[in-house]
């Protein structure tokens, strides 16, 4: 039986979780599929660059991450404090990077006037923005829907990209953050992808290497400009992050490109 995420991610116990998703039925969308002959190692730069790109818009730091060919690990620190230090408005021009957004909301970021109860209602809006800024569950499901939007967008199709809900484990001392990230990085070594960490592509431990040697990170862009996604319904077993009538509506992969590319960090610092 699956069980809510909300008992699976407890804030008071841990900041740091170890977050895994595959592709579904494990194919290798993300690499060369032999069963298709087709090669999309390409899209292991979408996840890289949309990984890194939430997490300037998200109150969640990134501290290690591996794109492998059907899955990708991430190393995640949730900075809960951040984001209550995060004033309504920077808290709405965040969430509009991603959303649309209500009109109320676009209307008070434009300047717009507003009338008493509106500024209450936009301040409730900002409440509820804020609890998703610093929730895994809103960060995962905005990285994997976006990528799932991409890859479809490609491959001219729809359904399901990914296998399911993303699966986490909590790192509850130094020890476990640390074996996490080593895990992490050494992915692709175990898996044969590569020999060396200087040369495993995609992954953090590369990125942290090459910016070493003065080489900055090149984002991956997609291609194609897919449409803003449709409310996605809730299953039986699936437990929205946070109350919410419906999915919003996110806004363009042209749009979403524009958004800027986070450090790599680590106990709030970067690495």
């Amino acid at each position: 039986m699956t069980r809510p995420r909300s008992s699976l991610i407890s804030l008071a116990d841990t900041p740091w979780y170890h977050v895994v998703n595959r592709c579904v039925r494990r194919a290798f969308l993300c690499g060369h599929d032999a069963a298709t002959g087709g090669n999309f190692d390409h899209r292991r730069g979408w996840i890289e660059t949309r990984i890194r790109e939430l997490a300037s818009v998200f109150t969640i730091d990134v501290a290690a991450y591996a794109v492998m060919s059907n899955h990708y690990h991430a190393v995640l620190r949730v900075d809960a404090a951040r984001a209550e230090a995060l004033g309504d408005d920077e808290v709405l021009r965040r969430w509009t990077q991603l959303f649309t957004g209500p009109v109320l909301v676009q209307r008070h970021l434009g300047g717009v006037p507003l009338g008493e109860a509106e500024r209450l209602k936009v301040r409730e809006f900002a409440a509820l923005y804020r609890q998703r800024l610093a929730d895994v569950s809103w960060f995962m499901r905005v990285l994997n829907e976006t990528i799932a939007r991409q890859a479809n967008a490609e491959d001219g199709c729809t359904g399901r990209f990914w296998e399911g809900r993303f699966k986490s484990q909590a790192l509850l001392d130094e020890q476990a953050l640390l074996a996490a990230m080593a895990y992490v990085d050494l992915n692709p070594i175990r898996a044969g992808m590569t020999e060396s960490l200087q040369d495993s592509a995609h992954t953090s431990i590369a990125a942290r290497l090459a910016e070493l040697l003065g080489q900055a990170f090149v984002p991956v862009r997609a291609p194609v400009a897919a449409t803003a996604l449709p409310a996605l319904p809730q299953t039986a077993d699936e437990t929205a992050p946070t109350p919410s009538p419906q999915w919003p509506s996110l806004r363009s992969e042209e749009e979403l490109s524009a958004l800027p590319e986070a450090p790599l960090r680590i106990k709030g610092h970067p690495l």
